[in-house]
This record gives structure tokens, sequence and C-alpha cells, in this order.
């Protein structure tokens, strides 16, 4: 992943790691529910990094989208389009999907797989145009699901969350850290 602030939640609980984006046309991936669908991305990320690696290596492949009334919502494409998705979002409750999989790789090729999905409830208060605009003009909403930045200014617009802080962010980490415990992995 080249997320910010994924790489911001691993250094924060001390995991050295190297970014590799995946080269996946994430479009062409079509799925029926959002659990299924950021556990295929992920699964297609990690993948695609497994196949050029030939030492010891464990992968985090992770996708995430926020979803209301069944729409998902990915990251805007401009600032219209932020502005729609933050319509549709203030004073509403809207749900976070964060997919990941993991991939230990050795130079024997690749070991245990592991794909699963968190999702957390997230209500936002209410915002007038003029506040939606004015967190448009400050840019976060421009690279990140749902058009919002928990961790970042958009933290403003929060009430409450029902679930993993982390998962919001993009990347539910306690989650991750068993699940690659449960694998035999370590990675302090």
């Amino acid at each position: 992943s080249a997320s910010d602030r994924r790489k911001d939640i691993l250094t924060q609980v001390g995991i050295s790691y190297e970014i590799m984006p995946s080269s996946i046309d994430e479009d062409a991936i079509r799925a029926d529910t959002p659990a299924s669908l950021v556990e295929e991305l992920s699964a297609a990320k990690a993948e695609n990094i497994a196949e050029h690696l030939t030492t010891d290596f464990v992968i985090i492949g992770a996708d995430t989208v926020v979803v209301k009334d069944n729409s998902i919502l990915g990251k805007p494409s401009n600032e219209a389009e932020a502005a729609k998705m933050l319509q549709m979002l203030q004073g509403n409750r809207h749900e976070v999907y964060t997919g990941v999989t993991l991939i230990s790789v050795s130079p024997e090729g690749k070991g245990l797989i592991d794909t699963f999905h968190v999702r957390t409830i997230v209500d936002m208060i209410p915002m007038t145009m003029a506040q939606i605009n004015a967190y448009i003009k400050t840019g976060e909403p421009m690279d990140k699901a749902g058009a919002y930045g928990i961790q970042g200014r958009g933290a403003a617009y929060i009430q409450d969350i029902a679930g993993d802080y982390y998962n919001v962010v993009g990347l539910p980490i306690s989650t991750v850290l068993a699940r690659l415990a449960n694998m035999g992995i370590d990675l302090y």
C-alpha cells in the first residue's frame, strides 16, 4: 500500500516495512457486497506483490471503502464528487470496511495466506455547505475513501464510532497483528 495513513499506523506500533504499491486495476474487480469487495481487492494487491518477491517477507495488502445506503464510496475524483459524498454522510451513520490479506513469502514461495475484513460504524454530525466546502478546500478529503479523514481535520465532524478506530483510518492494526500471530508470525 502507498497509503500515508497505513504507513503512519505501522510506524506508530513500531513495525518496520517497505512500501510496494501494487499495479492491479482496482476498477476491474467486482463483488456483491462491500465485505467481499475489500477482501478481493486486498487479496489482488497482496498477490500482485507476492509474484515479485523471493525472500522472506510478510505482505499486508489492504483496501478501505465507506458505505452509505448500500453505495460504496471510494476516493473522490474531484471536489464536486467530494462534496456529494460529504452531503450523503453528514448528519448520518455509515460503515467503513477494510479488507486485509496477509501473505508470508519465503525463498520456497508463498506460505500462509489469510484474508479478512473489519467493519466499523461511524456517525457524522450535520454539516453546512459552508463547512463542507471549507473542508474540501483543505485538500484533505481528496485522497480518502468517503472524502474524509478521521485522523485529520475530518475528526471535527465525527460524533461517534462503534468498532476499530484504526479501521476507519485504513488498517485495523490490532486485528492484523492478532491474525499474524495466529499464522505464527511475530513482526517484533
